[in-house]
């Protein structure tokens, strides 16, 4: 019998790599995924935060705009994920709570919510009674705060599995041996969603930004004393607090150029300082996990989304930084919609072309030789 070449081979399998291969086998397309060790990048030590409204920063307008319209098919994709798979995903619609302990700290919160008012996005100022009212085991101290009630979360741990099983479910098949070089696969179209290997399979700018993290878990097994995401500046130090049913709370995270996966002293104390000083009941908590991750930079932070230069049979699907969970949907869906789209790119697509980057110093088009993808340093996602 004939070998039979897949339509369609992803390289990385991360939350955007499955979410691709499963959006493309659900349109009937014979689908490949290649990762030797499927799950185990920065999706592993992600907090899971959908959050369009809290992370709109200074200057990425268009990146904002992409952000909103994948956080705005996160209610129908959790669904219809959720009924793939048959399996909860722990996606949660409470809100995110932003909040400033000190004076100075509340000042440089209110700087940003003008911004993010200014562009049209959800944000409502509270009063230190209001903020209360919603999470009574605030400090005392903390001095007002916002809340993004369309900022939401998902539990990625829970999330990998099911964008997995959902693909295979779907006629996608799995591939645990590492790629190589691009040239040793053989598909209609080859899409590298392989976080910070991008770099070495293509030759594109990605670079790792670390990233450290911390698990606790509420005393006797009992919920967190607080329903929504809790994201805080504490006398300068900035944090964010995600609570899961099952007790356990994600605290992070720091932001350091760096490309180990050494957890230090230094980072657990100023995060745990930092959690404590917005929510006392955290020290009574324990601390079962510390890790570290490598999120997937690029030089303007925006993810490279398109053709590669020069190949228009790769796609690149890479480089989202700290937004790889919440741009999951709007990824599949743009890079599918590529792929079956008869050569036809979608608009949303133009800002984010990695031809964006072909001329920048050090930027070498891949030839598809001697280039390797190490999943060690894969960071499909974060956040």
């Amino acid at each position: 019998m004939p070998f039979l070449a897949p339509d369609v081979a992803v390289v990385g399998a991360g939350p955007v790599g499955l979410a691709i291969a499963w959006r493309c086998a659900a349109r009937g397309l014979r689908v490949v995924v290649h990762d030797p060790t499927p799950g185990s990048g920065a999706s592993h030590v992600a907090a899971g935060m959908l959050a369009p409204v809290a992370e709109a920063y200074f200057g990425e307008q268009e990146l904002t705009g992409l952000l909103t319209e994948s956080a705005g098919r996160w209610p129908e994709f959790a669904v219809e994920l959720t009924e793939a798979a048959g399996t909860d995903i722990g996606y949660r619609t409470e809100g995110t709570l932003v909040v400033g302990l000190t004076a100075d700290d509340l000042a440089e919160a209110r700087r940003l919510w003008a911004y993010q008012q200014g562009l049209g996005l959800p944000v409502t100022p509270l009063r230190p009674s209001q903020l209360r009212e919603r999470e009574p085991a605030l400090a005392p101290r903390v001095r007002g705060g916002a809340l993004a009630a369309t900022d939401h979360q998902v539990d990625p741990r829970r999330l990998v599995p099911a964008l997995r099983l959902a693909a295979e479910r779907a006629g996608a098949v799995l591939v645990t041996e590492p790629v190589r070089r691009l040239s040793d696969v053989t598909a209609g179209v080859t899409v590298v969603a392989a976080g910070c290997g991008v770099a070495a399979l293509t030759g594109l700018p990605v670079r790792p930004v670390k990233g450290q993290v911390l698990r606790l878990r509420a005393p006797d097994g009992a919920p967190p004393g607080f329903r929504h995401v809790i994201r805080g500046y504490a006398d300068g130090e900035q944090v964010y607090l995600v609570p899961r049913h099952s007790g356990e709370v994600v605290v992070g995270a720091t932001v350091e150029e760096r490309s180990d996966l050494d957890v230090s002293a230094g980072a657990v104390l100023r995060l745990l300082r930092a959690a404590v000083d917005l929510l006392p009941e955290i020290a009574e908590y324990d601390l079962v996990e510390t890790s570290a991750g490598l999120r997937p930079g690029t030089p303007d932070n925006a993810p490279m989304l398109g053709p590669l230069p020069g190949h228009p049979d790769v796609l690149v699907a890479a480089g989202h930084h700290r937004h790889g969970i919440v741009l999951t949907p709007v990824t599949a869906d743009l890079i599918t919609d590529l792929i079956c789209g008869g050569g036809s790119s979608p608009p949303l697509l133009a800002p984010f072309r990695p031809e964006r980057f072909a001329n920048l110093p050090g930027v070498v088009a891949a030839t598809a030789v001697g280039n390797t993808f190490q999943p060690s340093t894969e960071v499909d996602s974060w956040n």
